[in-house]
């Protein structure tokens, strides 16, 4: 497993984030789905012809032949010819995070650093000026770290991509979903309004992210011990310790396919990972006492829920099981180790069958 901390292999060069020639590396993630990250890679290139930098494709170990038709279009299409473009092959899947770093790591074709990262999601395409604002707002805002997109569907449907970090009175809030509680605890409410003006903010999601350089000189890359989900979450709880600030720009604007190629939209059950994922979440960022705090809230909202579901005609809003898989995940992770070990949550195989 790879340490979130563990050095990059590009070095920074002595050039400004200030100025019109800071490079932008864009970084897209494959997984099972090349077509789409092929209309992905292309107008995240048109964007990118009057911008210095790169765009790397990372294969981030399909193993069902999305490789070889990658390397087949991008041949064909010339982009490897161009210098603008890279396809790498990774022989594993180690989740969102771990993909993503290696083209952290792997820096511009010529081993350098670029000023600024640019993460996109295979099912996102940027439209317009998208990248040149992202960049832009880095190098007029100083302290600002990281900078997220106004991410629309493609049937032009807003996408809530403005959050607040999790919290014990989050949890609960989430869970139990009931108007007066709410309105009581609407500073803890993970999910933000849309914000229509340049905000700042604790997170913003993967799928449209650019990253001042400084920053993963300063914190590293994604942590690796996340297979999906809350990995963008933590990142950006760590940049925050160290000074650097979240933003939200809603004048870069992304169409996103959304859960292309995880499945999450028909879960029938909370997969493993993301109840690992959770669970170290909020190990690493706030301790054991805070995490035992988070779940019970949770189950305690989840519980008030259930009981207004017995007397009402109020949906099911969590997949099948989710309360006693959380339940059963949680108990096991405390009382795996014994008392004066730390507690750690299950890893997740390395070929599941599921890839943001």
């Amino acid at each position: 497993m790879t340490n979130a901390t563990a050095p990059f292999a590009a070095q920074p060069v002595d050039a400004s984030s200030g100025g019109t020639n800071a490079r932008i590396l864009t970084i897209i993630l494959n997984y099972k789905t090349p077509q789409m990250t092929l209309d992905c890679a292309a107008a995240a290139l048109e964007q990118m012809e009057e911008l210095p930098g790169e765009v790397v494709i990372i294969d981030n170990g399909s193993a069902d032949g999305s490789y070889e038709q990658l390397l087949t279009a991008v041949q064909a299409r010339g982009w490897l010819d161009s210098g603008r473009l890279r396809l790498i092959a990774s022989d594993r899947n180690g989740g969102f995070g771990a993909g993503m770093n290696i083209g952290l790591r792997l820096g511009l074709s010529d081993g350098s650093a670029p000023e600024f990262y640019y993460l996109l999601n295979s099912d996102a395409f940027v439209q317009p000026g998208a990248i040149r604002a992202l960049r832009d707002f880095l190098q007029a805002t100083p302290g600002a770290g990281l900078v997220g997109s106004y991410v629309r569907g493609t049937d032009g449907t807003p996408h809530c991509t403005a959050f607040r970090f999790p919290t014990i009175a989050g949890e609960f809030e989430s869970s139990v979903r009931t108007g007066i509680v709410t309105r009581l605890l609407k500073d803890a409410v993970v999910p933000m309004e849309i914000p229509t003006t340049p905000t700042q903010l604790d997170w913003t999601a993967g799928a449209s992210l650019m990253i001042r350089r400084e920053v993963i000189d300063a914190v590293g890359g994604f942590d690796e011990t996340f297979f999906l989900y809350f990995e963008e979450t933590e990142l950006c709880h760590r940049a925050a310790r160290a000074g650097w600030s979240t933003h939200y720009l809603p004048e870069s604007e992304v169409a996103h396919v959304g859960s292309a190629s995880t499945g999450m939209k028909d879960w029938q059950r909370t997969p493993q990972y993301w109840f690992d994922s959770r669970l170290h979440y909020f190990l690493s960022t706030h301790g054991r006492a805070y995490t035992v705090g988070a779940t019970l809230a949770l189950i305690s909202g989840s519980l008030l829920y259930g009981l207004r579901r017995l007397v009402s005609d109020k949906p099911a809003s969590d997949p099948p099981y989710f309360l006693r898989d959380l339940i059963v995940h949680h108990s096991r992770a405390i009382f795996r180790r014994r008392k004066n070990q730390p507690m750690e949550p299950r890893q997740t195989p390395s070929q599941p069958e599921e890839q943001k």
